[in-house]
């Protein structure tokens, strides 16, 4: 199948061989674009050298792109360095940032994660600029202590996506199917969504997910072979 993926365009570069693993072709289509902040970025970085944190939080691959090059892999020696899942970790260990990954790709499982650790704690959340105060108040809640960079900022493409020729569309996140602007789709187009989060916004706006993953793409490609297995 050829897939149509809703990424950024700066961090759709792992998923051709990840598809290619489960017998599938994509195509990165983008509704959003991000606007690099890379004062913020340095800020982070400066505060990240300076030992400021206890743990830092990457909530996505992009943040990881551009900030771990320029940590000195040595800071895992006194700072937890938490990937939301196996992409964003695969960035940061590429960069010799040992990290650890959440079991589920959530961020609402971040404090459950790390438990009674957390208390008066210091946490580095290097971000896209779109709230999240629930991840906020429960770091708060558990008595974190929460620092947030936003690092880059997202914008729509206002393009319509590229589903020539396709055979699915896979939603990467709430977002990127509340900005999309969508052809009509056609019965031949399997709608899917990345997770729980993403699927529920889709069904907020009348389409209907075929296949829902656990967070992550290979969770998203082994339940599209279940589905596929079960409509033959």
């Amino acid at each position: 199948m050829l897939l149509a993926i809703t990424r950024l365009a700066e961090k759709g570069a792992a998923d051709a061989a990840l598809c290619k693993q489960y017998g599938h072709e994509c195509r990165v289509v983008s509704s959003l674009r991000s606007e690099i902040r890379s004062s913020t970025i340095q800020t982070f970085v400066l505060a990240a050298s300076d030992n400021e944190f206890d743990a830092i939080f990457f909530t996505s691959a992009l943040p990881a792109q551009k900030i771990a090059p320029l940590l000195n892999p040595s800071i895992t020696k006194t700072t937890r360095v938490i990937a939301i899942g196996p992409q964003t970790a695969k960035v940061l260990h590429e960069s010799g940032i040992a990290a650890e990954t959440l079991p589920t790709y959530y961020s609402r499982d971040f404090v459950p994660y790390l438990g009674s650790w957390i208390k008066e704690k210091r946490i580095g959340i290097p971000r896209a600029d779109v709230p999240n105060p629930d991840l906020i108040n429960a770091i708060e809640e558990a008595g974190g202590m929460a620092f947030e960079y936003r690092c880059y900022g997202l914008e729509p493409t206002n393009e319509p996506l590229n589903l020539d020729g396709v055979d699915a569309i896979l939603f990467t996140s709430a977002n990127s199917y509340k900005m999309a602007i969508l052809p009509p789709l056609t019965s031949s187009i399997l709608p899917m969504a990345i997770g729980e989060i993403t699927a529920a916004a889709m069904r907020a706006g009348g389409l209907e997910p075929k296949v829902v993953g656990d967070g992550s793409l290979e969770g998203t490609l082994k339940n599209l072979k279940a589905y596929l297995r079960s409509s033959e």
